[in-house]
């Protein structure tokens, strides 16, 4: 299928389209695309691990302030920015060199879809767990989590029904201020969160009353709406209720899992390891919204149940029914550690039959020779 996306917002139209039009022509032609694409993703992954080495339990910015070093935020800015950069660059440089591939609007795609969750769990060393004065419950983080995956799951859903990818405003929002809340962070230090801005709201409450609103009140309801706007026009990609909602299925079955296990852990499970919790929801939800792009490219159905599905049903059986007991965090470990390798699988094999299917290479513009 032909891909087509729609940006409408005006902070990419207007200030960010025209910053990377310039930066493109740096870009030297033998350069393939994908490689862009990954770069970017590598840096935010090594920015993560980094952040995650100062700040495990996402403490430190509340209990001690100066325990990330200040050019730990600064480099944080800058990958952001630079992957931000080169995610919103690939797709013209594909154009650019005519590289344009399904294996490329894939290997974006997917690898947005991890990356959505590191850039918000990076960004919660910033604002630090509550420590009863400042910070954010580890219970809220899991909900933002959601609400943001929520929103990437719409725009990708509404694709499998329309055909078009209608790219949501709050991206180059959310970019924007990443970016300019890390250089605040270096620049001023932590602190800056622990003082409330205006009536009392801190700047955490800001953005988290930004983040809701974008998602609830202007995401959701333009992919509804354009979605009802493709049903009038007869332009549907498929024609029954059943078929439009399947691919929404596993991610609310994923995400109903998750929350019994949160709510119900006997050893407070989120509390005890945030950080492994979320990177596993992350993960986990990244390799059932690829499956839904793959069918959405392909017109073919997704599954109703992602196979993830079940090993998760059966540990969070364990863990809620007090079987595991103190193995409820080793059990977590060896989950996340299995989605992590399957996911990681799962992008190699895909990768690679795509590659040989239309004969490309992945990291390279050179041509394969026919065999």
């Amino acid at each position: 299928s032909q891909y087509s996306a729609v940006d409408t917002n005006p902070l990419s139209v207007y200030i960010m389209q025209p910053i990377w039009n310039k930066i493109i022509k740096i870009v030297p032609l033998w350069i393939a695309p994908n490689l862009l694409t990954f770069s970017g993703f590598v840096m935010i992954l090594f920015n993560y691990f980094l952040i995650s080495f100062y700040d495990w339990d996402y403490t430190a910015s509340g209990t001690s302030p100066g325990l990330v070093p200040t050019w730990v935020w600064l480099f944080s800015a800058f990958t952001t920015f630079c992957a931000y950069a080169l995610d919103s660059i690939d797709g013209k440089h594909a154009r650019r060199t005519q590289s344009s591939t399904p294996l490329g609007e894939l290997f974006d795609h997917g690898l947005d879809s991890w990356a959505t969750s590191i850039f918000v769990l990076s960004f919660f060393s910033v604002c630090s767990r509550d420590n009863g004065k400042t910070g954010v419950s580890v219970y809220t983080m899991y909900i933002y989590l959601s609400i943001v995956l929520f929103n990437f799951m719409c725009s990708h859903w509404e694709k499998y029904n329309t055909g078009v990818l209608f790219l949501p405003w709050g991206y180059d929002i959310s970019q924007v201020v990443l970016v300019a809340a890390y250089l605040l962070t270096g620049t001023v230090g932590v602190e800056v969160w622990q003082k409330p801005l205006l009536f009392g709201y801190y700047i955490t409450d800001v953005l988290v009353i930004l983040l809701i609103g974008f998602s609830l009140f202007l995401s959701f309801p333009q992919t509804l709406y354009n979605i009802h706007r493709a049903h009038l026009k007869k332009t549907l990609k498929n024609d029954s209720l059943y078929e439009g909602l399947l691919p929404l299925v596993s991610p609310l079955l994923l995400f109903v899992l998750l929350t019994v296990w949160v709510v119900l852990s006997p050893s407070n499970i989120l509390a005890k390891q945030p950080r492994l919790f979320l990177w596993m929801v992350g993960v986990a939800f990244s390799n059932v919204i690829c499956k839904v792009i793959i069918c959405q490219m392909s017109s073919t159905r997704p599954e109703l149940f992602h196979w993830f599905l079940f090993p998760l049903a059966l540990v969070v059986y364990a863990a809620i029914s007090g079987l595991l007991g103190c193995m409820e965090e080793a059990a977590l470990g060896a989950f996340a550690a299995l989605v992590t390798a399957a996911h990681v699988h799962y992008g190699v094999c895909v990768g690679r039959q795509l590659s040989e299917h239309l004969n490309i290479y992945i990291f390279s513009l050179k041509k394969r020779v026919q065999e």
